[in-house]
Formats: C-alpha cells, sequence, structure tokens
C-alpha cells in the first residue's frame, strides 16, 4: 500500500478531499450563536427531547464487559439504562426497569449477572436477553404473558472498542449513523487495540456544548495554553477540515514554522510534560537528532529534515519496533492529532498510538449551567503490556481535587469563566471567528435536531 492510498492522506491539499478555511465560503454556516442554548431550562428540555433520547452516544469501552454476564450501568438524564454481555457474546441494552412495576434492576455503576437478572423487589427474574423467565408465585399470579413483558430493549452497537447506545426504539443502525467516510478515516489507528490509561468524570460548572466547543479550536492556544506554542502554532492557512452530516475532523501540522531548529527540538522534548505518552518516542527521536550534531554542539539539519519529520520517523519506529500496526496511517499521522467530533458529545485528538477523548452530558439535575464532563485517554500498547497501564474510572466528587495533566486543567479552569460570561442577560449572541468553523458547523447540527431535520 503507497501513502497515497491510505485513509490519512485527506490532509494533503492536493488530495482533492479536505477543504482549507479559503474553501469555506462566507454564509457556509452561522457564525452568530445564541447564548440562551447554554443558559436555558426550556432549551434544555429540548435537547433533552430531540437530541440525548434520539442520538447514538458512547455508553462505555467494550473492554469493560469481557465475560458472560458482564454489565453496565448507563444513565442520561433521567434514564437509565443497562448493557450486558449475553451467553451468546453480544452486548445488548435495555431499559434498567422491572416490567412488573417499574423497579430499577441495576442500581449499582457495573456488576455480573451470569444467571440473569432478578428484581428484588417482587422477584420477577429476566435471563441475559432480557426474556421474562419467572414471577413470584406464578400460579396466582393471574394472566401474565411473558411474552409480551420481557424487557424493553434499547439500541446497542460497538465502534473502535467503544459501546454505543441509541434510547430511540426506530433509531437508524450507528454504522449509517457515524457514516462510511467516518469509519473508513478511523480504522487505521486501531482504535478497538487501544487500552484505557486514564478515565475521570466529574461535574463542571458550565453547559455541556461548552465543553465541546472548547475543544473545537485552536483559537484558544495562544491565550490558555501558551506552553504549546514552542511545538505547536495553529495555522490557518494550512489547517484542513472535513464536515460530514453529523460529524467532522480537523487536524493543523503539529509543528511551529520559522522557529529555530534548537527551538523545535526543545519543544518536542518537552512534549511530555503535556502528552505522557510520548515518553517512549524521545529516546529514539534524540537518536535521529545526534546525527546532526555540529562540533560546537549545535544542530543542523540539511534540506528536507525537520524536526517533525524526525519526530514521525521516531514515532513509526517506535510503535513498529513494539510490534503495533501503524502501516495504514500516513507519516502525518505519527505527530499530527486529529481532532475528531462525532456528534452529540464526543471529542477526540488521536494520531499514531494514542488518543484523547472529552465527553460532556447534561447534569441529570436538569440544571443547563452545569454538566458531567468525562475525559480519558487511550494507548495502543503491546498485548503484554496492555494490563499494566489499563485504569479503571475515577469518579471525583471534590471539585478541583484532581489534577489533570497541564493543557487539560488549563481548560478545566476556563470553562466556568466562560459559563459565568454567558449567563449575562445582555449577551445575545456569541461572535465566531473564521477559525472557529468547526464550532459552527457543530452548531449547526443541534439547529437541525432541534428543528426535528435529524
Amino acid at each position: 500500500m503507497t501513502q497515497t492510498t491510505r485513509p490519512g492522506h485527506w490532509v494533503e491539499p492536493d488530495s482533492g478531499i479536505g477543504l482549507g478555511l479559503e474553501d469555506i465560503g462566507p454564509g457556509t454556516y452561522n457564525m452568530n450563536i445564541a447564548t440562551d442554548r447554554y443558559t436555558s431550562r426550556d432549551y434544555a428540555a429540548r435537547e433533552r427531547e430531540r437530541i440525548w433520547m434520539r442520538a447514538w452516544q458512547i455508553a462505555g469501552r467494550v473492554d469493560e464487559l469481557p465475560k458472560v454476564g458482564d454489565w453496565k450501568q448507563y444513565k442520561i438524564l433521567d434514564q437509565s439504562f443497562v448493557i450486558v454481555r449475553g451467553k451468546d457474546e453480544k452486548l445488548r441494552g435495555f431499559v434498567n426497569a422491572c416490567r412488573h412495576r417499574g423497579n430499577i434492576l441495576c442500581n449499582a455503576r457495573t456488576g455480573n449477572a451470569k444467571r440473569g437478572f432478578l428484581c428484588q423487589y417482587h422477584l420477577w427474574s429476566y435471563n441475559l436477553e432480557g426474556t421474562l423467565r419467572g414471577v413470584l408465585r406464578e400460579e396466582l399470579a393471574g394472566q401474565v404473558d411473558k411474552t409480551q413483558n420481557s424487557l424493553l430493549e434499547v439500541s446497542v452497537d460497538t465502534f473502535g472498542g467503544f459501546i454505543f447506545l441509541n434510547p430511540d426504539p426506530d433509531a437508524q443502525p450507528l454504522s449509517e449513523y457515524l457514516g462510511p467516510e467516518v469509519v473508513d478515516l478511523l480504522a487505521p489507528y486501531q482504535l478497538d487495540r487501544m487500552v484505557t490509561v486514564m478515565d475521570v468524570r466529574e461535574a463542571v460548572d458550565c453547559n455541556w456544548k461548552v465543553v465541546m466547543d472548547a475543544f473545537e479550536e485552536g483559537y484558544h492556544i495562544n491565550g490558555i495554553h501558551p506552553q504549546l506554542l514552542t511545538v505547536l502554532a495553529i495555522d490557518p492557512a494550512t489547517s484542513r477540515y472535513q464536515f460530514f452530516d453529523r460529524h467532522s475532523v480537523a487536524v493543523a501540522p503539529f509543528e511551529v514554522k520559522g522557529a529555530s531548529t534548537e527551538k523545535q527540538i526543545e519543544g518536542i522534548l518537552n512534549l511530555p510534560d503535556t502528552f505522557p505518552s510520548t515518553v517512549a518516542v524521545i529516546p529514539r527521536f534524540q537518536e535521529l537528532v545526534a546525527q546532526y550534531h555540529r562540533e560546537d554542539g549545535s544542530v543542523e539539519f540539511p534540506d528536507g529534515i525537520t524536526a517533525r519529520k524526525l519526530l514521525q520517523h521516531a514515532t513509526r519506529d517506535t510503535l513498529t519496533g513494539m510490534g503495533l500496526d501503524v502501516s495504514g496511517l500516513t507519516d502525518d499521522q505519527m505527530s499530527d492529532n486529529q481532532g475528531w467530533v462525532l456528534f452529540p458529545n464526543y471529542f477526540m485528538t488521536v494520531r499514531a498510538g494514542e488518543c484523547h477523548v472529552i465527553m460532556a452530558v447534561p447534569h441529570p439535575d436538569g440544571d443547563p449551567n452545569r454538566c458531567i464532563w468525562h475525559v480519558s485517554s487511550y494507548m495502543y500498547l503491546p498485548a503484554e503490556h496492555a494490563d499494566a497501564f489499563r485504569v479503571g474510572l475515577t469518579e471525583v466528587d471534590e471539585p478541583g481535587s484532581y489534577k489533570y495533566f497541564e493543557a487539560l486543567q488549563q481548560d478545566y479552569e476556563q470553562m466556568p469563566r466562560q459559563q459565568l460570561g454567558l449567563r449575562n442577560n445582555r449577551l445575545d449572541h456569541m461572535s465566531l471567528v473564521r477559525e472557529e468553523v468547526v464550532i459552527a458547523h457543530y452548531h449547526s447540527v443541534v439547529d437541525r435536531y432541534l428543528a426535528g431535520e435529524l
């Protein structure tokens, strides 16, 4: 397979696929976003019915439920569902309520029900396929039709190692919801083989869409993440975009054009401070750089060699040396984080060997000024090392008690500040700039859902 045939080639300007800002004409998307969608309870109630009760959403990782009978509870607002692995190894989802009097079946976060589910209220029992199997004192219970009282099933499917759930009884297949382009572009990253190395969830004092907006643009890097400027400067002229029916992807080259060679090398050597997974790549990067040391200790690269290219070379060498398959990824994907938005609430930066995911859902109490954010990181590791790095979920009860890696901590502290400003009555809209076109596209999808078009 040549590099030009790889899905990641879309970022090349001559590919004819990706868009630059100059290709997105004025008026393509609404750049004035009304602020009531972040603060209004009425708007949040409409979102509940038209987005959260109808859209596919990620409910966990497949490897959370490895054994027959393993189950987990998934909650969205006041709705509760249970996802379980059946005897046939298939994952199924059900409304988390007994068909008798509605008692919740699974009140914990996870568990195992190898023998099926038993309602603790009146001891009705169900098998792992959701079929009603037993009724207490059945001979006296009257006309209970077991075939009509099975658990209410909800659509569950998987992609990239993630479990997706859709509360809508008439949900379209997940493959159609994602679309073939999304599936093909993400396939070479081996998401399904990645291991969870960070998994944190906590309440944050902002609307769930403030979280989504924060990660859909790089315009804020200069103000919030100045430490990244040594390795990444978002150049609107080189950023590339793809917009799908509901979803999108954007990428900017991971480099600082015009910076001295020494500064670029220094920036890459400091990457582990913000991106811990790069620790494994740095030794090989240093070996490659050493070839170009001059006697006075300075570094001079010949034409065609840059710190970015050496980082790409080092990343491919390191991952391949670990026995990992990165053959389907381009050199750009060795260094450049592609930012994916899967509607409604999934943002992921992904490059060879790792991805970082941000998700946000409305707070269960219905307050539009609060949400639950869920941040996680995944690494592509040799199978023999996976368990040593795998972590479980951390639920943060005390705000501010968990310290994220530097860039993420900076976003965590910024988002509530934005929500405070959005609550001012006279501020009736936000004014986006062209570099925030992903936010504009995202809210166009929100608008279509709220209008009943999707």
